[in-house]
């Protein structure tokens, strides 16, 4: 196997995500960040590999590939800078943030020979893969509804977490609308059943932080519940980024036979059902069982993040590179797009009381021109410029004055 060249744009994060390449072989060529602190966090932990604040004179240390692990929101920029110069992307969560990006990729890429590969890890956690390998096998029957659910409360008065996740008063956390963190919970289901989004729909259940709570969040709503109509006819019913309950991942794929799902709070436990008149030969009506690697690389997975799906993912974008391929189906760019704009726009239906939206595809020239001078953000952009749009189903919601004061006080800042 070729020794690819690897470059880090993105020093928390994107140093994680590092570490399951050099486990796969490569070389990590060049590590950049603009925040010069976090610079020298990630280069403390990636000794002797270069490191950039200019993302100019990162890519021109002839790297074959770029981990885009930055700022949630601000992947699009430079997703396509590497397009440009014909060089692989890696790309953490959401690959755009506006609809105008999604746009902007989606023309980019169809000049380039550039691999993207969305790096959405939650499809290769153990209990993930099963229900793919029961889902792609046919005994459920036709696939026509399913659930996706990250739930990812904190402790609020955890300040060694809001110094290091949310550590600026206009950090993306602080107005982080329940839709858009989206992937986690819609990849799974995606990759399981190979179904789409094209309409969304969505609700969110308001329910803001105790004023005795030191918080800089202008998002009052603890989960938003996204219902999406897929181009196969099924349904989905997921979540964003949840705060509900206690801490969970859990998914459910319903077929015309049977469901299958992990249980809650139990590990890798898996539940798989049948009705009794379609019970497939080797399985019992009930089927309550650990998922398994049953993979070669069972060892190097174990020693991953994210329970292993760190490194199961870096792998598909190495064998893509190795194959000369672009990646299938929720990897590739179009579906990254889809699932972006799934949350964008659920985000907007949630604004507007459950109005539906359809899920552009960019394939068509009338979907890109709807969508390609929507700049539309509920984040503040890295110039200081504004959100302009509500990032919170009561639009005027925000923290108390003494929640702010008490959140600065917390992170050690005297003024914003």
């Amino acid at each position: 196997m070729k020794k690819y060249k690897i470059g880090v744009f993105g020093a928390g994060r994107g140093v994680d995500l590092a570490k399951n390449f050099i486990l796969l072989g490569c070389e990590i060529a060049a590590l950049c960040d603009d925040d010069e602190a976090r610079l020298k966090y990630g280069a403390e932990r990636l000794p002797d590999v270069p490191t950039y604040t200019d993302f100019d004179e990162f890519l021109s240390c002839g790297m074959d590939a770029v981990i885009i692990a930055n700022l949630f929101h601000e992947h699009a920029y430079y997703t396509i800078k590497c397009f440009e110069k014909g060089i692989h992307v890696f790309c953490e969560c959401i690959s755009n943030g506006t609809m105008a990006e999604g746009v902007e990729l989606y023309r980019a890429h169809k000049n380039t020979d550039s691999v993207f590969f969305l790096a959405e890890n939650y499809p290769q956690m153990v209990f993930n893969r099963e229900m793919q390998r029961v889902a792609r096998g046919g005994t459920l029957g036709k696939i026509i509804y399913a659930e996706g659910e990250y739930n990812h409360p904190f402790n609020m008065n955890d300040d060694d977490f809001r110094k290091v996740y949310m550590y600026h008063p206009r950090h993306w956390r602080n107005y982080l609308p329940r839709t858009y963190y989206i992937t986690h919970s819609l990849g799974p289901v995606m990759c399981a059943t190979g179904a789409t989004p094209k309409t969304v729909t969505a609700f969110a259940a308001f329910a803001p932080h105790e004023e005795s709570i030191p918080t800089a969040e202008f998002v009052g709503d603890r989960v938003a519940i996204i219902t999406t109509q897929n181009d196969d006819g099924s349904i989905f019913r997921v979540t964003g980024c949840g705060g509900l309950g206690a801490h969970h991942n859990s998914y459910r794929i319903c077929g015309t036979n049977g469901q299958i799902e992990n249980l809650r709070g139990m590990g890798e436990k898996i539940m798989l059902r049948y009705n009794s008149w379609s019970v497939p030969e080797g399985r019992e009506e009930i089927n309550c069982y650990d998922a398994q690697w049953n993979d070669k690389d069972e060892e190097l997975i174990k020693s991953s993040g994210h329970g292993g799906a760190d490194y199961i993912t870096a792998r598909m974008f190495i064998e893509c590179l190795e194959e000369g391929r672009r990646p299938e189906h929720p990897f590739d760019l179009r579906s990254a797009i889809a699932m972006s704009s799934t949350g964008i726009l659920a985000h907007r239906s949630m604004l507007e009381g459950g109005k539906p939206y359809d899920i552009p595809d960019f394939d068509n020239e009338d979907d890109c021109r709807l969508y390609e001078n929507d700049h539309l953000s509920p984040f503040y952009k890295a110039d200081g410029t504004e959100p302009t749009l509500p990032c919170c189903s009561h639009k005027d919601y925000r923290p108390t004055d003494g929640q702010i004061k008490g959140y600065l006080e917390a992170l050690g800042i005297d003024n914003e």
